[in-house]
């Protein structure tokens, strides 16, 4: 992915997802690209950043807690979760933070 979420003015939530893989394909790169597309379907949702090397980064933005507790609780994403644990992932952590302040720059060249 290689453009910025077009977030709102603060204060929103990110909900960070840290992530190393197992060795491996196992259908993860579909699943992973549905459940972006899924996500952007969600009420309260915002955007997403996601990068991948030797950990994988992924940010997505939501406008309340009550909309991250709803794509939580999505049966696909739980089952993409499950999947996740089984299968994808050797270790993976879960931050959900309050954006309070946003600044931005871009560069003239």
């Amino acid at each position: 992915m290689s453009s910025f979420a077009q977030t709102p003015k603060p204060p929103y939530y990110a909900v960070i997802f840290t992530s190393v893989l197992n060795s491996g394909d196992n259908g993860y790169h579909a699943m992973a690209e549905k459940m972006l597309e899924l996500a952007a379907t969600m009420p309260g949702y915002l955007g997403v950043e996601s990068a991948r090397e030797e950990i994988g980064l992924t940010v997505s933005y939501w406008e309340s807690e009550e909309a991250i507790a709803q794509w939580k609780a999505h049966s696909l994403h739980q089952l993409a979760q499950e999947k996740g644990k089984a299968e994808w992932y050797a270790k993976f952590q879960v931050r959900v933070a309050k954006v309070e302040r946003d600044y931005d720059f871009t560069s003239g060249h």
